[in-house]
């Protein structure tokens, strides 16, 4: 059975796009086969393994408003073991449409649970919001990784989101644990970097990631090639760094790594 995972922080603009997106992708590069979920209307993940948005006939939306059946949304990717399935501007409106269906918060449970056995990881790339979306994704995983951005204000609405889940976890989903907390944008340069580090350290040790993923350009310019970076440039810090986060994943997870 796949262990699905949701990168989540209603903080824009911490990573979570790029690190669903790299994650996945290097868990595939060590075979395990993996299937991104674009949860966020911006479509940034579907863009970022290079499909056009404006071009998904079917995608998580009709999957779970329509009833779509799942398979025939689901599309390959450039990388080996690693599929998609996309996202378009349409799924704005999932968010009205969902709250007068029954059992609005499971949609997106019920949509993977027809394929979880089928994939070893299923990383859903979660919107900047806390809305029903959000909350569908959070009911269907098993777990929850929260980027953090190694800057100012990097702690503030974590509070907010871990009271979120805490909600999800009594109400929605008691098996809902969380993966860890992934340090995101570092420069070792900057005094600032380093002490959001130590504070996020000290106050969530237990569930703080060991890998750090740092500002690297290759990473940066990555998506407008529509490409992972670890297609883009394997020999990059940012290829490396989420290389050694998904080892690290596997290890908490007691999998060894290919």
């Amino acid at each position: 059975m796949g262990k699905i995972i949701s990168v989540a922080n209603q903080k824009g603009g911490v990573g979570k796009t790029t690190t669903a997106i790299n994650l996945a992708a290097s868990l595939a590069a060590l075979e395990y086969k993996t299937l991104i979920v674009d949860a966020d209307p911006q479509a940034n993940a579907t863009s970022g393994v290079g499909l056009d948005p404006n071009e998904i006939q079917t995608g998580i939306y009709e999957c779970m408003v329509n009833g779509t059946d799942i398979l025939t949304s689901i599309q390959k990717t450039n990388i080996k073991y690693l599929d998609i399935l996309p996202s378009h501007i349409d799924l704005v409106g999932a968010e009205v449409e969902l709250i007068n269906l029954d059992n609005r918060e499971d949609k997106m449970k019920s949509t993977l649970s027809l394929i979880k056995s089928e994939y070893d990881f299923i990383i859903i790339d979660c919107s900047p919001s806390l809305g029903l979306i959000t909350i569908n994704a959070l009911t269907a995983s098993d777990s929850v990784l929260i980027p953090v951005q190694c800057e100012y204000f990097a702690l503030e609405g974590l509070g907010k989101l871990l009271n979120t889940i805490k909600i999800i976890q009594n109400r929605l989903n008691k098996a809902l644990q969380i993966e860890g907390i992934l340090m995101t944008m570092y420069d070792i340069r900057l005094n600032l970097s380093n002490q959001v580090v130590n504070e996020i350290r000290q106050h969530f040790k237990n569930i703080a990631f060991e890998t750090i993923i740092p500002r690297n350009v290759r990473l940066s310019e990555s998506p407008s090639f529509g490409l992972p970076v670890i297609s883009h440039d394997a020999d990059s810090k940012g290829a490396t760094s989420y290389i050694n986060l998904a080892k690290e994943l596997l290890k908490r997870n007691q999998i060894k790594a290919a």
